[in-house]
């Protein structure tokens, strides 16, 4: 007998990760000096997935991002499981593509290279620091060719420093400022030494973990969250039921959690109805605005350079997760091609989320309530000093919601005096430079189908006149976004600016357009100049939307190569033949994020701040899609409003 074919959208294997590498074996495309710098499913396009029949096999392909430590060029490889084939095969040019992402064997070896050179061993003796207690953070190096031509093509990661006087220490309390170290981890070689005069070094690490110095309170008593039926969602494989959806859940090395094939089954028309195609937080960007020469570089994408999914969180019950939890393993490769297995690497769970309607009625003295609930899918990740969750809310009138927690510790430095106009001091001595958290989701939208279109809609003002004779008219004005060089949009809170995407060919019963509408939290994008290096390389941050005809190829929002890439890849290139939109098959990508000007208060670990974005249908449904849902049930010690 043989085994069932996966599902064209199911996570890799173990297996499959072994066979993908044994296929690139047998090509000829592995020595003993490759590294996986990303392997990924290539997922079937988006046609094909509609249109096939439930069973039907699907060419199982796989991505994989080859790197040579003994320097060759990197390659770019599509091969497939089923056919045990390469399929594609492209030699990258270091100094146009830029450099693949950073492995983790690399965040080791620049503590290693830097050790041995004795210009920083000079350096830190300056300062009177023993070496053996100095830390270095491996840092994505971006692109400033105009001060540094001879890096184009060349491997570097940057590194600051900070001391760790115990092994146990955190510390980001210590940072050794007015010093960088360039670092070609190819070559294993430092490049470059910003050495600037020694400035005091501050030392204000705290073990925030450690009752004996943080004191523990002893007030809190007992939450606790129970479902004694178990919760009311079932998983089949990766495919996900609750309440009215179903999606199947994925997971990449670089994107972290993905949701695929997001459909509502809309009981008064017997069928489920698809949303989104699938679903992704497909870049991050943290530039800084210190302009110091130690720091003005500093800018990290870290989903395209750091890969994101790879540094997920093993989540704890209890600790990451409170309630009836379902956790799933994911699995990706490692450096070396051969399959790890990230434990207890995504959380799903459904809570109470207040409230769902309620009313009292004023002649019958009727009341009903109603309680929301929601399905939670997320993952948290460790990048450097920041740890980032990711949030997917499922909720049980058709909202989708996607939220991002930002908690960790700050990136901190030296505070070079009262007034500094770039940085906070947050503990004595210590600053923490003003920054962005910039996510952009990307959302290959299939509102009712595949064909879509999008409007921009604004709350205006009537003026006073003989259709407005008391001034108390406003109205909405729509502007269908018809090109993808008119979709390029921001937000603007003062007119409530959202965005509607419909579908032409789906009308519902007051014979409208059903569509789910885009409500942006309207914060600022980039802030850096636009002639800037990080403003090329993140133009996307420059917008808070984008919206491109579906191409399968067109994946990140900054490019396919992130890592030491000049710029102008990704959402400019994709948009730059200027593509109809209107009732096509659409990608909606949106920018959103935090502007962080750090506070005493997010020191020595910072508590969590909130970013995301909000869908909600509009005219998907002819009526509430909740008048279903069934009153809570009477407990004792409370009541079902509260």
């Amino acid at each position: 007998m043989t085994s069932p074919a996966p599902h064209p959208l199911a996570p890799l294997t173990p297996s499959e990760i072994t066979a993908a590498r044994a296929i690139l074996a047998e090509a000829g495309l592995l020595a003993g000096t490759s590294r996986f710098a990303y392997l990924g499913l290539e997922e079937p396009e988006k046609d094909l997935l509609m249109e096939r029949a439930a069973g039907d096999p699907v060419d199982r392909r796989v991505r994989v991002m080859l790197h040579d430590t003994a320097g060759a060029p990197a390659h770019d490889v599509v091969l497939s499981l089923t056919r045990r084939a390469i399929d594609s095969d492209r030699t990258l040019d270091a100094a146009k593509d830029g450099q693949l992402p950073i492995l983790e064997e690399e965040f080791d070896l620049i503590e290693k290279i830097v050790a041995a050179d004795e210009g920083w061993r000079a350096a830190l003796a300056r300062r009177g620091l023993d070496g053996a207690l100095v830390r270095v953070a491996p840092l994505s190096a971006g692109v400033y060719a105009d001060e540094y031509p001879d890096e184009a093509g060349h491997r570097v990661l940057r590194g600051l420093a900070f001391v760790q006087k115990q092994p146990e220490d955190y510390a980001w309390g210590c940072p050794v400022d007015g010093l960088v170290v360039y670092v070609d981890v190819l070559n294993r070689t430092v490049d470059r030494i910003i050495d600037l005069d020694p400035v005091p070094l501050p030392d204000v690490s705290v073990d925030f973990g450690d009752p004996a110095v943080t004191g523990r309170r002893t007030s809190q008593k007992p939450i606790e969250i129970t479902q004694p039926e178990g919760p009311s969602f079932t998983l089949d494989g990766n495919l996900l039921e609750w309440e009215n959806w179903s999606l199947r859940i994925g997971f990449d090395a670089r994107e972290g959690l993905v949701l695929h094939q997001i459909a509502f089954h809309d009981r008064d028309k017997g069928r489920d109805r698809p949303v989104i195609h699938r679903a992704s937080i497909a870049e991050m960007v943290v530039p800084y605005a210190d302009p110091s020469p130690v720091r003005s570089w500093q800018n990290y994408f870290d989903t395209g350079e750091f890969l994101i999914g790879r540094m997920a969180n093993a989540l704890e019950l209890g600790c990451d997760c409170l309630g009836d939890i379902t956790y799933l393993d994911a699995v990706i490769a490692d450096d070396t091609g051969a399959p790890r297995t990230l434990r207890n690497a995504i959380c799903l769970h459904e809570e109470d989320h207040g409230i769902l309607w309620k009313h009292t009625d004023l002649w019958t003295g009727r009341a009903e309530t109603r309680r929301q609930r929601r399905m939670v899918l997320s993952f948290f990740t460790t990048i450097g000093n920041y740890d980032y969750g990711f949030y997917w809310y499922l909720y049980l009138d058709g909202a989708i919601e996607f939220e991002a927690k930002a908690t960790g510790i700050v990136f901190p430095s030296a505070y070079p005096g009262p007034g500094y106009p770039y940085a906070s001091e947050v503990a004595p001595g210590l600053g923490a430079p003003y920054h962005q958290h910039l996510f952009c989701a990307r959302l290959d939208m299939a509102v009712d189908g595949p064909r879509n279109r999008v409007e921009e809609v604004d709350t205006v003002r009537v003026p006073m006149g003989p259709d407005n004779p008391r001034g108390n008219a406003f109205t909405l004005r729509r502007t269908p976004l018809r090109t993808e060089s008119e979709a390029q949009r921001d937000a603007d809170v003062a007119v409530g600016r959202v965005w509607h995407i419909s579908n032409p060919e789906s009308l519902n019963s007051l014979g409208v357009p059903a569509g789910y509408t885009l409500h942006p939290e309207g914060r600022p994008t980039l802030l850096a100049d636009p002639g800037s290096s990080i403003a090329a390389r993140a133009a996307f941050a420059t917008r808070h939307l984008w919206v491109t005809a579906y191409d399968p190829a067109e994946r990140y929002p900054a490019g396919d190569f992130v890592n030491q890439h000049p710029g102008g890849a990704g959402l400019p290139a994709y948009t730059a033949a200027d593509r109809s939109l209107d009732g096509r098959s659409l990608v909606v990508w949106h920018t959103f994020g935090l502007t962080h000007a750090p506070r005493p208060e997010d020191w020595p670990i910072m508590p969590v701040d909130h970013t995301g974005f909000r869908l909600t249908p509009t005219g998907f449904f002819d009526r509430n899609p909740t008048l279903d849902v069934p009153p809570a049930a009477a407990v004792s010690h409370g009541c079902c409003d509260a």
